[in-house]
């Protein structure tokens, strides 16, 4: 009689544990599924995969196009791009709607002599850079200091609000849309510190606003950078260091080491006296970039919680003590995952 009973109360137990077994291989499988998703849009560089891509270097293909074609040059921008209106001005150029053999495309044209050379340096970043987290290059003259790239027509990261009220995209507004867009942000400066052309930090980023201008959104809600006039070049091994323009920065959004240093010496800025600085000005200014994505979003303010911890590292006073970018796109996938798992739970229980 014991032994019996005995054997008929360890079935439940039995079951129990059973239960919790595949509960947790269940949970497992979805964070499987989960990077697995994530792997598709980025690779292992950190890489969002893009179905434009696949042209070898010298051509271009846009969405509507079957076949890779060369980058145009002076003689086909002059006689076969019309030019339609005009969609935005910087101090270096002026942007242009344009058409193309019936394809949209963006026309930027020199707005003056005297920044020819960050014209060209803007052109040779994107001639060096080119690949799925760079808008593309359709063709450039070098003579008449045109450059002609893709169109995207939802325009900068600066109107993500407005996109995101449309109709259209009213669906798409939504933590995991915008915690995507984060992780794009973070990837491709991550890309920009390890890129071909060496490690090269975001100047034109000295406020919130000039810093979400230098982003594309595109259709299918990826982000691209879009402006490269001004990427200097890093090297610590041969301490080469970057700054950024010649005048004295100022305001809570650029880095620390970015600000006239003898302000309480009271010496009048010097550009020659200003030390150089690093790609840590770039992660210095993540936090903020990431609060504007994810501040008018249900949900956002549990994607803040997850991301406290670093973005109080990206916060460090001293530059040698933030994460490098790989780092922080690694805690922003893992949160990301973490939290669709876990709603996906909820929604089980429900």
């Amino acid at each position: 009689m014991q032994s019996a009973t005995s054997r008929s109360s360890t079935r439940p137990i039995s079951h129990s544990v059973l239960a919790v077994v595949v509960c947790l291989v269940v949970l497992l499988l979805c964070n499987v599924i989960i990077y697995f998703y994530l792997d598709l849009l980025y690779n292992s560089n950190g890489q969002q995969v893009s179905s434009s891509s696949g042209c070898r270097p010298g051509y271009f293909k846009m969405a509507t196009m079957k076949n890779c074609t060369p980058w145009l040059q002076c003689a086909e921008i002059n006689n076969e791009v019309r030019r339609l209106k005009l969609i935005g001005q910087g101090a270096v150029k002026q942007v242009y709607l344009a058409e193309w053999r019936g394809q949209k495309v963006a026309l930027s044209i020199l707005t003056s002599p005297k920044y020819s050379e960050d014209f060209l340096h803007g052109l040779s970043m994107l001639r060096a850079l080119q690949g799925p987290k760079v808008v593309q290059l359709v063709g450039f003259c070098l003579q008449d200091h045109v450059l002609v790239t893709e169109y995207h027509p939802l325009g900068s990261l600066l109107n993500l609000d407005l996109v995101l009220s449309q109709a259209h995209y009213l669906k798409h507004n939504t933590w995991q849309v915008r915690l995507r867009l984060a992780i794009d942000y973070v990837s491709i400066l991550h890309y920009l510190h390890t890129s071909p052309a060496g490690c090269r930090v975001m100047c034109d980023s000295n406020s919130l606003e000039k810093t979400l201008s230098q982003f594309l959104l595109t259709n299918d809600l990826h982000l691209i950078v879009n402006d490269l006039d001004a990427l200097p070049e890093v090297d610590k091994n041969k301490n080469l260091l970057a700054k950024c323009g010649h005048r004295e920065l100022s305001g809570d959004f650029v880095a620390p080491e970015q600000l006239w240093p003898f302000v309480k010496d009271g010496k009048p800025f010097s550009d020659d006296l200003m030390p150089g600085y690093d790609e840590m000005t770039d992660i210095w200014k993540i936090p903020e970039v990431t609060q504007f994505l994810m501040e008018r979003v249900s949900g956002g303010d549990l994607v803040h919680f997850h991301l406290f911890q670093i973005h109080k590292e990206c916060k460090k006073k001293d530059p040698k003590l933030r994460p490098v970018a790989q780092q922080v796109l690694n805690v922003y996938k893992t949160v990301y995952s973490n939290m669709v798992r876990e709603s996906s739970g909820v929604r089980d229980m429900l």
